[in-house]
């Protein structure tokens, strides 16, 4: 995956620039060539795999959500962390979520689960890994897009001031373990997972908690409630 095949945003492109010409990517991008000239169905779609990047520009990240994987069901991933399309249902964890704003800052639950008006406003929704295979949750671990990632929240760790972190469940908070905590918030809490939920996701206030920090250094908050969609 050398860098002059890849449309990125400029600002990230600049930042990870060096990532593209290192080897692992380019067996990264053998191994997705060679999976869909098996005939397998990847997702996202190759022009959504740095759909994250390209909404919400490095230097106008305020907060950093993290997930894992792309949701695996049909339709469903479109390059950013917990969202789905426009008229897909949303799924479970984005449920929770939904119910933790509205406890947390008296939004209703929106009727769609699509979240790029957040990406618009400076909300990294990345995954750790940018690709799956339909109906095979996390068959592209391991493959190199861990280490992109990482070069991902380096990239905001070093490059920004004053950005929010928000790390849901272990895989978040592990991955994301060397964010300096003097120059930015971090705020950890369990997964929004049904699975998980109950035992700290829910009650702990991450909205209200980033915009609050966010006010406190002279930024604007987040608009955290969802426009319906056309």
């Amino acid at each position: 995956m050398a860098e002059g095949e890849v449309k990125l945003e400029e600002s990230w492109k600049h930042a990870l620039g060096p990532e593209f010409s290192n080897p692992y990517m380019s067996e990264l991008r053998r191994f997705l060539v060679a999976e869909k000239e098996a005939g397998k169905r990847i997702f996202p779609k190759g022009s959504e795999y740095f759909r994250a990047l390209d909404l919400t520009p490095l230097d106008e990240v305020k907060v950093v959500i993290l997930g894992q994987d792309p949701y695996h069901g049909f339709g469903q991933a479109h390059g950013l962390c917990f969202s789905v399309r426009p008229g897909v249902r949303a799924p479970p964890s984005l449920v929770n979520i939904y119910k933790e704003m509205e406890t947390d800052l008296g939004i209703p639950p929106a009727r769609h689960g699509c979240l790029e008006h957040w990406a618009e406003q400076g909300v990294l929704l990345l995954n750790s890994v940018l690709t799956v295979e339909e109906a095979r949750a996390a068959s592209h671990q391991g493959k190199g897009w861990e280490r992109f990632t990482d070069a991902v929240i380096r990239a905001v760790n070093d490059e920004c001031d004053g950005v929010v972190f928000i790390l849901w469940g272990s895989y978040a908070q592990k991955k994301a373990a060397f964010v300096d905590q003097q120059r930015h918030l971090v705020i950890k809490s369990a997964h929004p997972s049904p699975l998980s939920a109950h035992n700290g996701f829910l009650g702990s206030r991450p909205f209200s908690k980033a915009n609050a920090y966010l006010q406190s250094i002279g930024k604007d908050p987040v608009d955290w409630r969802l426009p319906e969609q056309v």
